[in-house]
C-alpha cells in the first residue's frame, strides 16, 4: 500500500460528505404534495426545466467512463480510444429526432419507462418484458464502471491498497461507495442526483479548464505531449496517434454503435422524462454538445499521462496518478472529488432507472397487477439497492484494468432494444413477434460473441470487438448484433403480415407524439409545495 496523500484525501472527503448531505436534503427540494409515486421518486415529479435537465443529463451521460475509462484507453492504445468523441457528436442529431416524440407520448400516457411505451405501442407484454430485462442487465456493468472510477481515485490517494492487499481492504472503497449511494438514492430518488449534478459538473469544468492549461505548460506544450505519445506507440508497435488500417473498422463501428446505444439506456430516458416540457428536451439536444467539447479535452489527458512519464499496471489509475503528480495536493483532492462525484451521480440515476423497469414492467405486469402507486414506489426503492449489488458482482468478477469494456458490454445488450423503441416511435409497421425474435437473435449472438473474447487476464468477456461475419474485419460486436436483429425483424415482419398474425392493440394515437405540457388531454404537472 502506498503512502496516503492526506491533504488530497481530506479535500476529497470534504466534497464527498458535502454531496452526501445534499443527497439526503434533496428529498425536500421541489417537494410535491404526493411523494408516494414513481413520477415523484423515480422522475422527480416530471418538473425539471432546461438548466436542471441539462445538468442532470450531463451528470447522467458523462460518467466515470468519461473521466477515467476513455483517457485510460487512449493512454494504453492511442487514438483508437477517441471513438468516444465522434460518437457523442453523432448522438445529438439522432436524439433530436426521437426524444421529443418519446417525451410527448410518455407524458400523455403516464409512461415511466421505455418498456411502458413498447407495451402500449405494440400491445405486447412479452416484448415489454424483453426490453425491461435488457435494460436492467445492461445497466449493471455501467454502474460497475462508476464504482471502478471511485476505487481508482482512492487507490491513487493511498486508500484501499494494491492487488496484493486482502480482498476486503482492497474493495472497501466500493463497499463504502455502495452504502452511501444506496442510502441517499433510497431516500431522495431522482432529486438527489439532479441536485448533486450541479456540484459535479462545476467541479469537472474547473478541473478540466485548469488541467488543459496547467499540465501542458509543465510538460513543454502540446507539441511535446504528442511527440512523447507518438514515440511510445511507435516503440511499442501498438496503438498510435491515428488508428492503423486494421483498426479503422473497429473505430468506426464502436463510434456508430455507441451513438445508437447511448439513449437506449434506461438512465438516459429517465433523465429525459423528468423534464417538464417537450421544448426542454429540444433545447437540451442543442446545448448538450458542450459536454462533447469537454470530453475531447479530457481524452487528451491520456496523452498527457504518457508525456508525464506515468507508469501504472492498471490503466484506470493513469489519470488519477497524473493529477496527483502534476497538481498541488489540495487541487489534486478537488480533481479526485470531481471524478468520485462524477461517478456517484450517474450510478444513482442508473439504479433508479433499472428499479423503475423492474417495478413497472415485471412486478406490476406479471407479479402484482393491482399494485398501488405507494407499493410501486416501495418496490422501486428496494430494487434500486439490489441493482447496485448486481453491479458489485461485475466489479468483483471482471478485469478492471480495461474498464471501458464494462460500458461497451452493456452497449451490446441495450442496442438490441433500438428497433422496438426508436422504430416504434415512428412506425407501427414492425410486427411485435418479429421485434421479439430480432431482439432474441441480437442478444444471443452478442452475448456469445462477447463471451468468446478472451485476454491474458480474463478468459471470457475480455473485450467487445470480434470479426464481423462475411466481412472479415474486426468490429464492435454490438453493431453486428444490431444488424442481425434488424434483418431478422424486417424479414419476419413481412412473413407475419403475410399470414395475418395478430398485431396487438396500439393504445397511442398520432397526435400523442407531438403533445406538450398544457395541451388538452395531457396529464398536468404535479403540484409542487410552496416555496420550492
Amino acid at each position: 500500500m502506498k503512502d496516503v496523500n492526506v491533504v488530497a484525501l481530506c479535500v476529497f472527503v470534504f466534497f464527498f460528505l458535502a454531496v452526501t448531505v445534499m443527497g439526503f436534503l434533496a428529498a425536500k427540494w421541489r417537494k410535491a404534495e404526493n411523494e408516494n409515486s414513481l413520477d415523484e421518486w423515480g422522475l422527480g415529479g416530471r418538473s425539471f426545466g432546461t438548466w436542471v435537465t441539462w445538468f442532470l443529463l450531463g451528470g447522467d451521460l458523462y460518467t466515470a467512463y468519461t473521466f477515467v475509462a476513455v483517457p485510460a484507453a487512449i493512454y494504453a492504445a492511442g487514438a483508437a480510444g477517441f471513438f468516444a468523441v465522434p460518437y457523442t457528436i453523432l448522438v445529438y442529431p439522432l436524439i433530436f429526432t426521437f426524444l421529443p416524440r418519446l417525451w410527448s407520448v410518455s407524458h400523455k400516457h403516464g409512461y415511466v419507462t421505455t418498456s411502458d411505451f413498447v407495451r402500449g405501442r405494440f400491445g405486447s407484454k412479452g416484448l415489454s418484458l424483453a426490453v425491461a430485462v435488457t435494460g436492467i442487465l445492461a445497466t449493471m456493468p455501467y454502474i460497475a464502471l462508476q464504482l471502478v472510477g471511485i476505487q481508482a481515485v482512492l487507490d491513487v490517494m493511498g486508500v484501499g491498497g494494491g492487488e496484493d492487499t486482502h480482498w476486503f481492504i482492497k474493495d472497501l472503497p466500493l463497499l463504502i461507495a455502495f452504502g452511501v449511494l444506496a442510502a441517499y438514492t433510497y431516500s431522495s430518488g431522482l432529486r438527489a442526483p439532479a441536485l448533486i449534478a450541479f456540484v459535479k459538473d462545476t467541479l469537472i469544468y474547473i478541473v478540466i479548464a485548469v488541467a488543459i492549461i496547467y499540465i501542458p505548460i509543465k510538460l513543454g506544450g502540446f507539441g511535446e505531449i504528442f511527440a512523447s505519445a507518438d514515440e511510445k506507440f511507435t516503440t511499442a508497435k501498438a496503438g498510435g496517434l491515428v488508428p492503423g488500417e486494421a483498426g479503422q473498422w473497429t473505430y468506426a463501428t464502436l463510434a456508430l454503435g455507441s451513438a445508437l446505444a447511448l439513449f437506449m439506456y434506461p438512465h438516459s430516458i429517465t433523465a429525459t422524462l423528468s423534464s417538464k416540457s417537450r421544448e426542454v428536451i429540444r433545447r437540451n439536444t442543442t446545448i448538450l454538445p458542450l459536454y462533447s467539447l469537454m470530453l475531447g479535452l479530457l481524452a487528451l489527458l491520456g496523452f498527457m499521462a504518457i508525456a508525464a512519464g506515468i507508469k501504472v499496471q492498471n490503466g484506470q489509475l493513469a489519470i488519477p496518478q497524473l493529477f496527483e503528480d502534476m497538481f498541488p495536493a489540495w487541487f489534486a483532492g478537488v480533481a479526485f472529488a470531481a471524478i468520485g462525484i462524477g461517478a456517484l451521480v450517474p450510478a444513482a440515476i442508473m439504479s433508479i432507472a433499472a428499479a423503475n423497469l423492474f417495478t413497472r414492467n415485471i412486478y406490476k405486469d406479471f407479479i402484482k397487477p393491482e399494485a398501488t402507486p405507494e407499493q410501486e414506489t416501495k418496490v422501486s426503492k428496494l430494487v434500486s439497492l439490489l441493482v447496485k449489488v448486481g453491479a458489485l458482482a461485475f466489479v468483483l468478477t471482471m478485469d478492471k484494468t480495461v474498464a471501458i469494456n464494462f460500458q461497451l458490454l452493456g452497449g451490446i445488450w441495450i442496442l438490441q432494444t433500438f428497433p422496438a423503441l426508436v422504430g416504434g416511435l415512428f412506425t407501427r409497421w414492425f410486427h411485435r413477434w418479429a421485434l421479439l425474435a430480432g431482439w432474441a437473435v441480437g442478444m444471443l449472438y452478442g452475448t456469445i460473441a462477447a463471451y468468446n473474447v478472451s485476454t491474458p487476464k480474463q478468459k471470457h468477456f475480455g473485450g467487445s470487438s470480434a470479426e464481423i461475419p462475411g466481412i472479415g474485419e474486426i468490429g464492435y460486436i454490438g453493431l453486428t448484433a444490431f444488424v442481425l436483429n434488424v434483418v431478422v425483424t424486417v424479414v419476419l415482419t413481412f412473413v407475419l403480415k403475410a399470414v395475418k398474425a395478430p398485431e396487438g392493440v396500439d393504445e397511442t394515437s398520432p397526435s400523442d407524439y407531438t403533445a406538450d405540457a398544457g395541451d388538452t388531454g395531457v396529464r398536468p404537472l404535479p403540484k409542487v409545495g410552496v416555496g420550492h
